[in-house]
Parts: C-alpha cells; structure tokens; sequence
C-alpha cells in the first residue's frame, strides 16, 4: 500500500502556501508516496482580508481543497503549516486543532509521523517558539514528530538571510510581506517532505 501524506497549512500573504507546494514535492520523490496538500479554513471576513491587502494573494492558493479534520487518521504522515502570529500558531490553524479532539480520544494518530512549519516576518521573528509551540499537539496525539535533521547542508548555509531549523522548514517575508521563500528555503522545506516520507514509509512496513 502506498504511503499517504497531507500538508496542511494556513497562509494569508501565500509564503506558506510555497512552502507547503515545496515540502509536498520532496514527498513526492520518495516513491509510492501519495500526497495531499490541503489547506485549513479562513476564518476572517473577505473585507478585513481585502484590508491587509490579501485578497489577490489569497486567490492565487484559492483552489487548494479544505482540509477536514475528520480525516486525517488517513494519512501516515501529517505537516501542519502557519504563519506565526507573535510567536505562536494563527488562530486559523489553532481552530483546526481544537476540532481534533474526537480523533485524541480514540487514539487515531498515534504513532504516525507529524513535522511543522511556519514564516516570519523578521529573523527573530518567533520561528523556532512557534515550530515548538505546535510540536505540542503533535506530542498530544502521540505522534512521531519529524524535524529537518543537519544531513539537509541548506541548514548550515550562512552566506546568505535564510530560514530554516531543525524543527521545521521555515522563510522570511520581510516587514512588508515582499519577500518570497528563497531557494535555500524551498530546498530545506523539499528535504523536510522527502525525510518525513521515508520515516512514515519505513513505520509503515514494519
């Protein structure tokens, strides 16, 4: 049987939505592996949306499916993407967790593989405390949670501004949202994909 995998994100600006786009194709290169990439619901109205200036970007990611909690003990491997929002988790995909509680009580992700990732706006911005912060629903499902190990070399590459952590595929998008995920951090968020694939497939045939 093949593996399945779901890549679940939030994301307002579409930062996150690439690196959702990217750790689903490094999924996919570990064979008999079948992905989804899935998106949670957006809980602001479309005017506060059109506000912030979203709205065109929004629609660039519009025809990724919702996720539906219901289902995720279908899959073997689960990524969960956000934006992070001062440190911690969106309220979006904080929502989506809270609807899980139905799949805790009977057990229906233990022992699958789980990883995160997130943006931030700046450097500092909170990526590691936000990555850890959602590590904790992972621990609470009893889930293998999966980082990006140091064999990924994009981790260790100082010479230019890039996200990226052992905890998570991460990017920066600058003050202004202009940034877009580099290379070297599509090529971690790639790494990390490929990594939790291969964990879940070799959990799988055992």
């Amino acid at each position: 049987m093949n593996t399945r995998v779901k890549v679940i994100f939030y994301s307002l600006y579409g930062h996150v939505w690439h690196l959702a786009e990217a750790i689903a194709a490094g999924a996919r290169e570990v064979p008999g592996t079948e992905v989804e990439v899935l998106q949670v619901a957006e809980t602001l109205p479309a005017d506060v949306i059109a506000k912030m200036g979203a709205t065109e970007a929004k629609n660039a990611f519009a025809h990724i499916p919702l996720a539906d909690p219901r289902t995720l003990g279908e899959a073997d491997a689960l990524l969960f993407g956000t934006g992070t929002r001062f440190g911690s988790a969106s309220a979006q995909l904080q929502a989506f967790f809270d609807q899980t509680g139905g799949l805790w009580a009977k057990g229906a992700l233990v022992g699958k593989v789980g990883g995160v990732f997130t943006s931030t706006a700046t450097q500092h911005g909170g990526q590691e405390t936000t990555l850890i912060g959602m590590q904790t629903f992972l621990f609470h499902h009893g889930m293998v949670v999966a980082g990006v190990p140091y064999a990924a070399p994009e981790l260790s590459n100082v010479a230019e501004l890039s996200g990226g952590t052992p905890y998570g595929a991460t990017t920066i998008t600058g003050p202004t949202g202009a940034r877009l995920p580099s290379a070297n951090e599509l090529a971690i968020a790639r790494f990390q994909g490929r990594h939790t694939a291969q964990l879940a497939a070799k959990l799988k045939a055992k």
